[in-house]
């Protein structure tokens, strides 16, 4: 779903029925019967258990959400946002009244989009994860947007439909090539509201940075959920690819703050915790010295947060 900027279990149906006693000559109870009420209880379950969304499917709402954009059609456009959306604009973190606002005020000339490389992602049954790479011509407020973007949606289950709950995008760069510079300066705290919910998701997040300043792969690998997927200008790294992508180089000096976490539960086994970090250090050489936007979903594993799917791009 087009960020404005120019820019989540499965319910188990536990099916109990009453088993028939023996017979009055005390010969077992029919099979047949079990066998029908164990597979009753099965259809049962099945009709319960909230059916997968298709690539296609998301995709295509994907595409209402780029044509709503294209077409200058906010009510098209905000029928697809759920209302735990959230996104990073032009002036910091923007939630589903913001990015409406934005989209009405931007004066955006859209020529064309394309979509390539699109991968759906599961976390847990109620959240989706498509990333993509998009091709664009268009100018918003007299700018020109970035003709190639590695884009991230993320979609959440509301009742019988799929709604869109945080967009971000990053410019395509090469792997091998320097990063660009972000951002001068550094970020400062706002005032904030601590809550639970953030609070248990940044203790996951500065682990697993502590444990990239000390250069401590374990500690890093630690934090990380199975299927875990780092996201960035340069496509999307599992997590063998991550961890060489953090472990190998040789860096000095480390360091960060975080700055203005937000946690928001998106089902009941996952959650999204969005904050600044100033990065600071230099690895191979390169300083790091910038601020940088971090969306972080966690999922639940047994009584643990582990994150599953972590994007950064610069401030």
């Amino acid at each position: 779903m087009k960020k404005i900027s120019s820019l989540l279990l499965f319910l188990a149906a536990v099916i109990t029925f009453a088993a028939c006693g023996g017979t009055s000559d005390n010969k077992p109870a029919n099979a047949t019967n079990a066998n029908a009420a164990n597979a009753n209880a099965a259809n049962t379950a099945a009709k319960t258990a909230p059916a997968a969304p298709t690539k296609d499917a998301l995709m295509a709402i994907e595409k209402q959400g780029w044509e709503s954009w294209k077409n200058r059609d906010p009510k098209a456009y905000e029928e697809i946002l759920s209302d735990k959306y959230v996104a990073f604009g032009l002036k910091g973190r923007v939630d589903k009244a913001g990015a409406v606002k934005s989209f009405t005020e931007q004066k955006c000339e859209v020529k064309s989009y394309s979509f390539t490389d699109d991968q759906m992602t599961l976390i847990g049954s109620d959240v989706a994860v498509l990333t993509f790479k998009a091709a664009q011509d268009y100018v918003c407020d007299g700018k020109k947007g970035a003709p190639e973007t590695w884009s991230a949606s993320v979609y959440v289950r509301d009742g019988d439909k799929w709604k869109n709950a945080f967009y971000a995008e990053t410019p395509v760069v090469d792997p091998k090539a320097a990063a660009a510079p972000g951002k001068t300066g550094e970020a400062k705290a706002a005032e904030s509201k601590p809550d639970a919910l953030t609070d248990a998701m940044m203790v996951v997040e500065k682990e697993g940075w502590d444990g990239w300043v000390a250069r401590d792969p374990k500690r890093v690998e630690g934090v990380m959920a199975k299927d875990f997927m780092y996201f960035s200008g340069t496509g999307r790294k599992d997590k063998a690819e991550s961890m060489k992508g953090w472990s190998e180089p040789k860096c000095t000096g480390l360091g960060y703050t975080f700055v203005e976490p937000m946690g928001v539960q998106l089902s009941k086994d996952v959650a999204l915790v969005t904050y600044k970090s100033n990065v600071k250090g230099s690895c191979d050489g390169k300083p790091l010295g910038s601020t940088i936007w971090v969306a972080s979903f966690d999922i639940k594993e047994g009584d643990a947060w582990k994150n599953a799917f972590y994007m950064d791009l610069p401030r």
